[in-house]
């Protein structure tokens, strides 16, 4: 009898202990999956959700901005679109990186070859998403004209969260708006009041509140010299005439040719013609030519908007 009763206790033991052992496995089963899915990031935007891997090592960006920002986090990205870089990123026009194309025409072959672990594209790419994301995870980061710092913001988070930066990028964050403040202080003071205008090959364009360009006005609180200037992406064309009538005491140049032809004429020898050294913008000396590099190429990024401050902090 006493034989059996500790045959039956080893026995229920060696039970006990195989179901313990089956339930560590289980749980360490559960822990796998639970880091494996700590791996990746879901990033919502305009074109839905995203599985984005966190740290992605190979990267590709058809924005400057965004470029210009992981640059500043030191994040290594592997393909550009090289047919046009800023001077400011030019690092990235040597054959250490992957030409992928151009802005508006990608190199889809190129890119897939690369089989890269992330695609960062913005509104000059928007209509090619669905290419894009045939490839790769790709991730559609905007500036929304009209809510310009609160969509930049949202656009320099997302990266924190996807490369680990979150806490760089508050910092840069916190800088940034107490630079935007102090400028709002000065020009709050400002009677004079600013007009926005891009020149391209002798033709000139304006921009006012809520517009690509608005920010000087939305943001930093330059008061518009017309309230009234239509909305859109390319500006709307206006008149020499036109610039005299509204007699601007602050004139905003951004020079589109300057950004993609080296060799163009400077667009101060179209601006600075007889009817606009009239206007109380040119008597005063204030004539402010912005860096087409930051304002028409790339914008939006830690390092363009750091050096877009700099550049009105000069009209004041």
């Amino acid at each position: 009898m006493k034989k059996w009763m500790l045959f039956f206790m080893i026995s229920m033991a060696v039970v006990v202990f195989a179901a313990c052992n089956g339930d560590g496995g289980e749980e360490s089963q559960s822990g796998d999956q639970a880091d494996s899915s700590s791996d990746s990031i879901t990033i919502s935007h305009e074109y839905g959700e995203v599985s984005v891997k966190k740290n992605p090592e190979n990267v590709v960006v058809f924005d400057f901005g965004i470029l210009d920002t992981l640059d500043e986090l030191g994040v290594e990205a592997s393909g550009i679109p090289q047919a046009t870089v800023p001077e400011y990123l030019d690092k990235y026009s040597s054959s250490d990186y992957i030409n992928v194309g151009s802005l508006k025409e990608p190199d889809f072959e190129a890119i897939h070859g690369m089989e890269p672990d992330v695609i960062f594209i913005s509104t000059r790419q928007s209509e090619l998403y669905d290419q894009f994301s045939e490839i790769a995870p790709t991730v559609y980061l905007e500036i929304d004209y009209e809510n310009y710092m609160e969509s930049f913001k949202t656009n320099m988070e997302t990266l924190g969260k996807i490369f680990g930066k979150e806490e760089q990028i508050q910092a840069e964050l916190e800088d940034i708006d107490s630079r935007v403040a102090a400028a709002r202080e000065k020009t709050a003071g400002l009677d004079q009041k600013a007009l926005i205008v891009l020149a391209n090959e002798g033709k000139v364009s304006a921009y006012g509140p809520s517009s690509r360009y608005g920010l000087i006005h939305d943001v930093f609180g330059f008061k518009p010299a017309d309230e009234n200037i239509e909305v859109s992406q390319h500006g709307q064309g206006i008149s020499f005439e036109y610039i005299l009538e509204n007699n601007p005491d602050i004139l905003f140049v951004i020079d589109r040719n300057a950004a993609l032809d080296s060799g163009a004429e400077p667009a101060k020898a179209t601006i600075e013609n007889d009817l606009v050294k009239k206007t109380s913008a040119y008597k005063e000396g204030k004539i402010i030519y912005l860096d087409a590099d930051y304002w028409y190429l790339s914008g939006g990024g830690l390092q363009s908007m750091k050096a877009m401050i700099t550049s009105l902090e000069n009209a004041y």
